[in-house]
């Protein structure tokens, strides 16, 4: 049984929309700790109040720490899980988007060409080149993601922002966050998947990172290279994918059956790192330029990411800015449904037992 409350006028209810369980029910540690009434979001304007809520029993105020701990471990958990099943098609992303010329006879004509060409001269594990650097930043990275997309959207509380702008802004400041914690893994990735040598011949993550800050140091033009187009990619990929993930999944019902509620948070979620995919890719064919071999040996061409997506528009076109776009699409549209079911269900696994 349940009890709808309009939201207007709205400024007495939003005390109740506290940010820690913005876009997902509440549970009872948040009633005790937030000393409020539960409410569960149906759209921007409306909110329906259990009311077997109301005679729920309290438990222990939740800290902070407790709180920030438990998003870590389950946003760390995300970007694992999603990074071991996903990265041979983050190697053959990176193979389309640094290719320039379609004449060279070493060029990939099709996604089937890479992978059988990777697999026939480089092996079975030449699609696992460079995954190490993504393991090691996977797990702070996915978990600098998700803790601070939960504390931008505390941050946005106060503004009294619509529901749709809170999740779209505390997107993109995650993002910019988690693109300046794993840039330099982003460039030693790079490097290692450029290298078209059999797996056993090419150099380890740790000789190529010391070459790199041996050879060009550890600022903008070195281990922090792309920086800015970084920055893009994340900045805009978070935005829309935490923005058109959680307000689409508010504007539909909560499915009862367990295995409906999985397959409907699973095609949001998909279609959220699809679009995100769509929009964001032609910043990271900027940084897949800048931090991978330059045309010229000794000469940089691609230095800033606006610049190089003006170089590579005037000079191969505008469907070049979307090379790599449909290996990027089969990564991280099931890579992002993967991440985000990951994460709710670690996370409610975690608030539950810990």
């Amino acid at each position: 049984m349940t009890s709808a409350i309009a939201a207007s006028p709205v400024r007495e209810e939003k005390r109740t929309l506290k940010a820690s369980f913005l876009g997902r029910t509440p549970t009872s540690k948040d009633i005790n700790k937030q000393n409020c009434v539960p409410v569960v979001v149906v759209s921007q304007d409306l909110y329906c109040v259990p009311d077997i809520l109301h005679n729920m029993p309290t438990a222990s105020p939740v800290s902070f720490w407790t709180e920030a701990s438990q998003q870590v471990i389950a946003g760390g958990s995300a970007g694992l899980v999603e990074i071991c099943l996903m990265h041979p098609l983050d190697v053959v992303k990176t193979r389309f988007q640094i290719q320039r010329n379609k004449l060279d006879p070493s060029s990939y004509k099709s996604l089937g060409d890479c992978f059988k060409k990777i697999y026939l001269s480089e092996g079975l594990f030449g699609f696992y080149k460079g995954i190490l650097p993504p393991i090691l930043a996977e797990t702070p990275k996915r978990a600098v993601k998700f803790f601070t997309f939960e504390q931008y959207k505390k941050l946005l509380l106060p503004l009294s922002l619509p529901p749709a702008w809170v999740f779209a802004i505390a997107g993109l400041g995650s993002g910019l966050t988690e693109a300046i914690v794993v840039n330099p893994f982003e460039v030693v990735k790079v490097r290692l998947q450029a290298n078209r040598n059999a797996y056993a011949q090419q150099p380890s993550t740790f000789a190529q990172a010391r070459h790199i800050i041996r050879t060009e140091g550890i600022g903008l033009r070195g281990l922090n290279k792309g920086l800015s187009a970084t920055l893009g990619r994340h900045g805009v990929f978070n935005m829309i994918y935490f923005g058109f993930y959680f307000n689409v999944k508010n504007a539909f019902p909560v499915n009862k059956d367990a295995k409906l509620e999985f397959l409907r948070k699973f095609m949001i979620g998909l279609a959220s790192g699809t679009l995100a995919s769509i929009i964001n890719i032609p910043f990271d064919v900027a940084k897949s330029r800048i931090q991978g071999p330059q045309p010229e040996h000794g000469v940089i061409k691609y230095r800033s990411c606006w610049k190089t997506i003006v170089i590579v528009y005037k000079e191969e076109g505008f469907l070049a800015l979307y090379k790599g776009l449909l290996p990027k699409i089969m990564r991280l549209g099931p890579g992002g449904a993967v991440m985000l079911l990951v994460y709710e269900y670690s996370y409610a696994w975690l608030q539950k037992h810990w």
